[in-house]
């Protein structure tokens, strides 16, 4: 926590985007610090969450698009028809939303990823957009906040180092 409060602003909110791309969150988390603790910075962050407007929800989504890894689920176990049907679904959930798919896996067992990730995207395909916003926003704000706490615990064990 302490490399985390004490490093430049500018250092901070590129390190939070990491977790969240919406500038205004990591602005809003950057300028409250210091944090005394992880569990602040997180009710700090979830709350920051809820508070995204669809401006910032749709900066983060976006953000998400570019991060550097493959389709949700397709590096996980499975036969060629499931990964091809995932493609499949992940290609009509984008035309139908506009935006990436996106559910936290965390706590998922890798062997159940590639059918939690296809299940979750059957099932939300039939929301109403702004249905799906709410449920995004929701998933956005749980992947950030494991992120987050990846990154403080990276942090803190090279700073123990």
């Amino acid at each position: 926590m302490h490399r985390f409060n004490e490093a430049d602003a500018g250092a901070a909110e590129e390190a939070l985007l990491a977790c969240c791309g919406s500038h205004r969150w990591a602005l809003r988390l950057t300028a409250h610090r210091p944090y005394p603790d992880i569990e602040s910075l997180l009710a700090a962050a979830s709350e920051a969450s809820y508070d995204l407007r669809p401006a910032d929800l749709a900066e983060a989504l976006a953000d998400e698009s570019w991060m550097p890894q493959p389709l949700l689920g397709m590096r996980a176990p499975g036969s060629q028809a499931a990964h091809t049907a995932l493609r499949a679904a992940h290609a009509a959930y984008e035309a139908r939303f506009g935006h990436v798919f996106v559910v936290c896996l965390e706590g998922v067992d890798p062997e159940e990823m590639l059918d939690t990730v296809l299940s979750s995207i059957r099932t939300r395909l039939a929301n109403d957009p702004d249905e799906e916003r709410l449920i995004s926003a929701d998933e956005l704000r749980r992947i950030a906040l494991t992120r987050l706490e990846h990154l403080v615990a990276t942090h803190s064990e090279a700073g123990a180092h």
